[in-house]
């Protein structure tokens, strides 16, 4: 595939060496924005859609700028437009209805969706959220989408014949999502399947489903993969197969455990690779997250590595997220700098 990571590189970039940073896409939300959501959902309120699409608006640029201030490469608006990630996409498309809340696990749940007709592609998903983020944005703009493989796995199916049919159809309705983004001017799209290391089989599905998703993408789209959960043996090197450029991979919860699986073969794609962890509070240091980051200098040579958190960091303190993102970027210039001196052996150009 054509090497897109030299556009999202800084015009004053300070080494010569460039590990891509980058989220994976929710954050925190802003306290008044819970409260004007729980405004405009109440019945009895004045809070109309005016002032509900005005608090959008404004969280997506104060996030927006908070990504840049950290000194993200290519940032998101934190997904602020956004309740879930598959009840947000369900909702916008026909074939959908809600019947109610299932518990996930603890005391969180989920308005898991089904499908009760053929799903058809209706009104635009995301563009109108890019064209926003573009604007207020300094830096380019990741969009990230929910794969059909999840928006299948996560919902009722009342329809199709099985799963890998309605994985399909939703398919074909993210393709035309991610053309009508190219269009806009989206340049970096990464698809989430995090349903994809839990169910082991199902690789050649997802596959399928991805060369639908990619027909007709220019080549100077960068098109990524986040996977988090599960096993990656059960899914790796199969995944190289798949036709996008990065492969975006939970590792910091794991204590990068399964680092080592993705030695036992050439990891032919770039390699996104979790470098902070979403589930605990505590915020790694500088030197902590450098360590991590060595860690895929194992796997893959520095022109080949993303950073990133392991996934979305909307369940921590907003405080915490933001530290973890600045000590994020700050701990990869440093790698850079010293990739530059030659300080570093790298493994895996051995």
């Amino acid at each position: 595939m054509t090497d897109t990571r030299e556009q999202f590189r800084p015009d004053d970039h300070p080494n010569d060496h460039f590990l891509l940073t980058t989220v994976v896409g929710s954050y925190p939300k802003p306290e008044w924005h819970d409260t004007a959501r729980e405004l405009f959902e109440d019945p009895d309120s004045e809070f109309d859609v005016e002032d509900w699409e005005e608090s959008k608006d404004d969280a997506a640029r104060l996030i927006t700028d908070e990504h840049e201030r950290a000194g993200i490469d290519a940032v998101t608006d934190g997904e602020m437009r956004r309740n879930e990630m598959v009840e947000y996409f369900a909702h916008r498309i026909d074939g959908y209805e809600f019947n109610g809340r299932v518990k996930v696990w603890g005391h969180n749940y989920f308005d898991k969706p089904s499908v009760v007709d053929q799903v058809e592609y209706d009104e635009q998903w995301l563009v109108e959220e890019f064209e926003f983020t573009d604007e207020v944005a300094d830096a380019p703009v990741k969009v990230p989408i929910t794969g059909p493989y999840t928006l299948a796995s996560w919902s009722f199916n009342e329809v199709y014949d099985d799963e890998e049919q309605l994985t399909y159809a939703l398919a074909d309705l993210v393709n035309q999502e991610i053309e009508a983004l190219v269009e806009a001017g989206a340049r970096y799209i990464q698809i989430d399947e995090p349903a994809l290391a839990t169910t082991p089989d199902d690789h050649a599905i997802v596959g399928e489903a991805l060369e639908r998703i990619v027909e007709d993408v220019p080549a100077d789209v960068r098109l990524g993969l986040h996977v988090c959960y599960g096993d990656y043996s059960r899914i790796y090197p199969e995944i190289l197969e798949f036709p996008v450029e990065e492969l975006d991979l939970e590792l910091a919860n794991g204590d990068f455990e399964q680092v080592e699986v993705f030695k036992e073969h050439e990891f032919t794609k770039d390699f996104a690779m979790g470098v902070v962890d979403v589930h605990d509070a505590e915020v790694e240091s500088v030197d902590q997250i450098k360590d991590n980051i060595k860690r895929g200098l194992e796997v893959v040579p520095p022109e080949q590595l993303t950073v990133s958190p392991d996934c979305g960091l909307k369940l921590l303190p907003r405080e915490v997220a933001y530290q973890k993102m600045a000590n994020m970027v700050e701990a990869a210039r440093e790698i850079e700098a010293e990739l530059d001196a030659g300080e570093i052996d790298v493994a895996a150009d051995r």
